[in-house]
């Protein structure tokens, strides 16, 4: 059982982009063989794309002591449904219940923000993702697209509805 540590989640600051993009490499190399190179390259941003997402969605990172960006995700909201992407944490820091903590944070933050769905698109290659999302309440919604040559399974989930 791995041991309790303390975890941090805040939204991303524009000096994070480079830890940022340097965290969904690191996690996102082992599949690089299973991607084509565009769904690859649409997956794992640069850190100035990173930046881009910073300024434009709602970038998280998970933080331990002595380890700046161990994990992170994004957000989008439209109307009452938001959309994540771009989960990743560190594979020296998997099994820890980094995932678990980040995304408790920007669910809380999702619900306080009015949404009432949430969904992900992921491909067949992130089996533990997979499973991760299923056990966190997410139902594959039968809706496959195209991800530059990877089949795109969307997951919803729907979020409580917030009480005023």
């Amino acid at each position: 059982m791995p041991m309790a540590i303390a975890i941090t989640v805040r939204r991303a600051r524009e000096e994070d982009a480079g830890k940022v993009s340097a965290c969904l490499e690191s996690a996102f190399a082992p599949f690089r063989p299973q991607y084509t190179c565009l769904a690859y390259e649409a997956t794992v941003p640069g850190p100035q794309e990173v930046l881009g997402r910073i300024q434009s969605m709602m970038v998280y990172v998970a933080s331990v002591p002595d380890c700046d960006v161990v994990a992170t995700v994004g957000s989008t909201i439209n109307g009452k449904e938001a959309h994540l992407r771009g989960m990743a944490v560190l594979p020296a820091w998997q099994g820890h219940f980094i995932a678990d903590h980040l995304f408790r944070s920007v669910e809380e933050d999702l619900v306080e923000a009015g949404c009432e769905r949430l969904t992900l698109g992921t491909t067949l290659p992130l089996e533990r993702a997979i499973r991760f999302y299923e056990r966190n309440g997410f139902l594959r919604s039968g809706r496959v697209t195209d991800f530059h040559g990877m089949p795109l399974y969307e997951y919803v989930k729907p979020l409580p509805v917030r009480r005023r």
